[in-house]
């Protein structure tokens, strides 16, 4: 299967993907070794864990090259693979504590002589499927703590974004320990399908359409899983908010990663009070960001690492124009040597029927409408299939709080934007299209991983049949 480069267009690279009967080999492989990775204690586990953050701090110098020929962008692939071994570290550190605290002993019972006691059993074996703007952090976002939690894993990177695998699987195989229970595999949409229903647990982060697919297999297989869908996420910037702050915090929140980031910010609502400046100061921000060509270490925002993700965006550009939308800036696709890129791309005026406000757009695109009454934000805001993620803007944290308890998202980000990039410590749930199962933010990042096992102990007699008579009642 040939690979397109995202910087030269050209296919640069190939994989041969996984069949379905080397898909179950696999799987079959992986549960042999989960046994005894099952029976170390988290520590031990952890420890194994370390050596491996270890063997890729060590290997990044060719991990990286390989992330940025997948991605087409230099420094936040350098940020993406240097930060993992920091993933794994948190995990190896609080997994231990958090397995202790959820396995409770000798626990009274509303029968006298009874107690309880929790055991966490961890599923056998978690697959993962994961998406291509942020390849190798979301190809182990649920990796990890599941191995932590002393499952086997089973990960298969998008097709458009496989370079990464083999310089990573090098590390793997310098812990032996490891290799017996960590597999990233070569695959393309059927190897992934072939997945589903040889694992007990899936996870998969991509578009709402696969991820239905991946949830009805999951329940045909009768496996739990994991589904971060797309966003479709709001900024609401409020009339008390400094309008070149909320300008310069919109357009970072929108664009980084080339705006290839479901916590994106896509769609801004800003008060008709500061609907002018905050225009002009979003359109004279946007035209200085510079895209890195040629120079891959200089500018801003990359090329679209997915060309069908271009396509979609310029779709939607002219979809709203054709409807009566102003493009104050970008707004065209530029072929620069055989890369796709968009320049930060604003419009207004943007009908509330437009593609652009209704679907996942993946680009560096802000579309801004202009409210007169808050309430109007609110349901404009909230009118949306999805619920991933959203911001509001204001004066005061306060202020702008007050309103993001009453915006549909699984996390809001208050006087900032997209911070669910930035922090993992908070559990968060998605709303509506956007997701479905557990959060893998918080502990919850870890603790779904396992089934609960009660212990109920008789510490009394036993009841006998004969006090269900039916002369006792």
């Amino acid at each position: 299967m040939k690979i397109r480069n995202p910087r030269t267009g050209e296919a640069d690279y190939e994989i041969a993907p996984l069949s379905r009967n080397a898909v179950v080999d696999e799987t079959r492989r992986l549960r042999d070794g989960q046994v005894a990775w099952a029976t170390k204690t988290p520590d031990e586990r952890g420890a194994v864990l370390l050596q491996w953050a270890d063997a890729i701090e060590a290997d990044l110098g060719a991990i990286i090259p390989a992330l940025t020929d997948d991605t087409g962008r230099g420094g936040i692939s350098k940020i993406e693979a240097a930060g993992v071994p920091g993933q794994i570290r948190r995990w190896a550190e609080m997994a231990p504590q958090l397995i202790v605290e959820g396995q409770l002993t000798d626990q009274p019972t509303s029968v006298p002589t009874i107690t309880t006691s929790t055991r966490l059993v961890p599923y056998q074996l978690v697959g993962v499927i994961s998406p291509w703007n942020f390849p190798m952090t979301l190809a182990l976002i649920d990796a990890i703590p599941a191995l932590m939690a002393g499952s086997a894993v089973l990960v298969k990177p998008s097709e458009v974004t496989p370079r990464f695998i083999k310089p990573l699987m090098e590390t793997v195989g310098e812990i032996p320990e490891l290799a017996g229970v960590l597999s990233i595999i070569e695959g393309d949409g059927a190897t992934g399908a072939a997945m589903v229903d040889q694992v007990d647990y899936i996870c998969f982060t991509g578009s709402v359409a696969t991820g239905r697919k991946v949830g009805e297999g999951a329940a045909q297989a009768f496996i739990p899983a994991s589904l971060e869908l797309g966003g479709k996420d709001p900024m609401i910037v409020l009339a008390s908010a400094d309008p070149e702050t909320a300008a310069a915090t919109a357009l970072r929140a929108s664009i980084v990663n080339t705006g290839q980031a479901c916590q994106s910010i896509e769609r801004v609502y800003v008060a008709r009070d500061i609907a002018e400046p905050f225009l002009a100061s979003l359109t004279t921000q946007a035209e200085a960001v510079e895209l890195n060509y040629p120079d891959i270490n200089h500018g801003h925002i990359g090329p679209f690492i997915f060309e069908k993700q271009a396509e979609i965006a310029q779709n939607q550009i002219d979809d709203a124009v054709s409807k009566g939308a102003i493009l104050l800036t970008g707004g065209t696709v530029e072929n620069l040597g055989g890369g796709l890129y968009l320049r930060p791309t604003i419009l207004t005026d943007v009908p509330p029927e437009s593609d652009i406000i209704r679907e996942e757009n993946f680009g560096p695109v802000i579309p801004v409408m202009i409210y007169d009454q808050i309430e109007e934000a609110i349901a404009q805001a909230n009118d949306s299939i999805f619920g991933l993620s959203a911001a509001v803007v204001g004066g005061s944290v306060t202020e702008a709080e007050q309103i993001g308890t009453r915006l549909k998202a699984g996390a809001v980000s208050i006087n900032d934007g997209s911070l669910t990039s930035m922090v993992w410590e908070a559990e968060k749930s998605s709303f509506g299209y956007s997701g479905l199962g557990a959060s893998r933010m918080g502990t919850s990042g870890l603790m779904r991983f396992f089934r609960k096992q009660a212990l109920i102990r008789q510490s009394g007699d036993a009841a006998r049949i004969e006090a269900f008579a039916e002369e006792n009642f």
